[in-house]
């Protein structure tokens, strides 16, 4: 079995690129294939193999036997430990708009150690009901769910001008982790780890690369 470096300091380049890695071989592993190569694997994600190469060697001290490559299943294995899949972390949501319901209603995420478990809303129409069986709260019930369900990790998909307010209340009452994909900048505590998700800065990375390729082809 590989064994994970968990000792080594990882960037978050590297890090962003293991859920690639973790998905292809989970394809190649369902279409019946038990070896891969780096240069494959390079070849497949559109990324450079010298770095793919260093990107595996952080999770396994093994090199991959010639003509045959990486075993596919311990790579997995490795992956899974090393990215925590195997550790189901328990998260809440606040804001069951369009976002937040699709959000709640994407089952993917336990594949990923995610399991979102409640859900909050100040909207009263919106409370006692459940979407894909996760139940909405109030959010005046934010401090006493995530005492009693010891939740550590909050998913904030409210409009911008309301996330801060909701920041500081996951952070009072107890979170250390927020996912955050309103599109602001947040003050938060030097402890809590926080991830943003920009949808407009990255449609308008995408729309300038779309500029860019449509401008190559005239």
């Amino acid at each position: 079995m590989i064994e994970c470096k968990e000792d080594i300091i990882t960037s978050k380049a590297t890090i962003s690129r293991l859920p690639k890695y973790l998905r292809y071989l989970k394809q190649i592993i369902d279409n019946g294939e038990e070896n891969v190569s780096s240069a494959k694997m390079a070849e497949a994600l559109c990324l450079n193999p010298i770095q793919v190469r260093k990107d595996l060697a952080l999770i396994s001290p093994v090199s991959g036997k010639p003509k045959l490559g990486f075993a596919a299943r311990e790579l997995v294995a490795a992956l899974e430990d090393f990215l925590g899949c195997n550790n189901v972390k328990d998260a809440l949501l606040i804001g069951v708009g369009g976002l937040g319901s699709t959000l709640l209603s994407y089952g993917g995420f336990k594949n990923y150690g995610l399991n979102i478990v409640a859900a909050f809303d100040i909207k009263e129409e919106l409370i006692n009901k459940k979407i894909n069986g996760i139940p909405v709260f109030s959010v005046n019930k934010l401090n006493d769910i995530v005492e009693r369900l010891n939740i550590r990790m909050g998913i904030i998909t409210v409009p911008s001008d309301a996330a801060q307010e909701i920041a500081d209340r996951m952070v009072e009452s107890g979170i250390l982790a927020i996912w955050s994909f309103a599109p602001t900048h947040l003050k938060l505590p030097d402890n809590i780890a926080v991830k943003y998700e920009d949808l407009a800065a990255s449609l308008a990375v995408l729309s300038r690369e779309l500029k860019d390729a449509m401008n190559h082809r005239l």
